[in-house]
């Protein structure tokens, strides 16, 4: 008589994390995971739940609300969540990754990157050049901080790098809090700096080196099964927009969407690019 396997339900995370998305383009978002999260952890039976994450990170709010989603329905459902790291775990993805009680890397996966990043372009030069001129009205003299249509100022850089100061100190204390006595005691942990998963795990920031299918076989015996759970697919969850955005508009608003996921993709490449990849 064949004995029951044990079946692990799986989670896929790839790609920057943003709000919104869009028909052309799918990003991480609390928004375009939480169907998925939930439906994870209702699976019955299952002693724990499996994340794979490949993102070079992105939005810090969405990363956090990802994060609480996954730890609230961790203890409420009390299973173990167990997150392995594909190509990168990086800044934001890195933030989502310590949601797991453990996580694995590869040994060349990226892990890491405990900072904050804003980056920008100014135009004022270019747009004399072209013979633009750029008109700006406010009610409130802080209205147009970091117009990049304007010089920067010293005093708009300051106030951006103590918002940046405020946000790295809460990415900071979530690692340590999910961390904690595993780390090492390196001054580059928390400058933003990256390394590899055989570095991480001497750093403490990953738990063990290896992949998904191997480990889970090994933590709950050979005939373990993997279940990738998938968003719905079909007209009625495209029509509501279930687990995305909804796929109505007509030709102005799927215009406007199209170039709206060329900017989303073009900020994307440029997450990915900072880790090599």
């Amino acid at each position: 008589m064949r004995s029951n396997a044990i079946t692990i339900p799986v989670i896929r995370l790839h790609g920057a994390i943003m709000s919104g998305g869009s028909q052309f383009r799918q990003n991480i978002s609390l928004a375009t995971t939480a169907g998925l999260i939930e439906k994870a952890f209702a699976f019955p039976d299952a002693p724990a739940v499996a994340i794979s994450i490949n993102s070079p990170g992105g939005s810090p709010v969405q990363s956090r609300l990802i994060f609480k989603r996954i730890r609230d329905l961790a203890r409420e459902k009390n299973r173990r969540v167990l997150v392995f790291v594909e190509d990168v775990a990086a800044s934001g993805g890195y933030m989502i990754a310590v949601a797991g009680d453990e996580i694995i890397a590869d040994p060349s996966s990226i892990v890491g990157s405990i900072g904050v990043v804003s980056a920008s372009f100014g135009f004022q030069d270019l747009i004399k050049k072209i013979g633009v001129e750029r008109r700006v009205y406010t009610a409130g003299k802080n209205k147009a901080v970091l117009d990049p249509f304007q010089p920067e100022k010293k005093e708009d850089v300051e106030r951006l790098k103590k918002l940046q100061l405020e946000i790295h100190q809460t990415f900071i204390d979530l690692v340590k809090d999910r961390r904690g006595a595993k780390l090492a005691d390196d001054p580059d942990l928390f400058t933003g700096m990256f390394w590899t998963g055989g570095k991480g795990l001497e750093l403490g920031l990953v738990d063990g080196l290896g992949d998904m299918r191997a480990f889970l076989k090994d933590r709950y015996g050979e005939k373990t099964r993997l279940r990738l759970i998938t968003a719905p697919r079909g007209l009625f969850a495209r029509k509501l927009g279930i687990f995305g955005s909804s796929m109505g508009g007509g030709a102005p608003e799927l215009a406007a969407a199209a170039a709206e996921s060329v900017i989303d993709a073009a900020e994307e490449r440029a997450l990915w690019s900072r880790f090599g990849l």
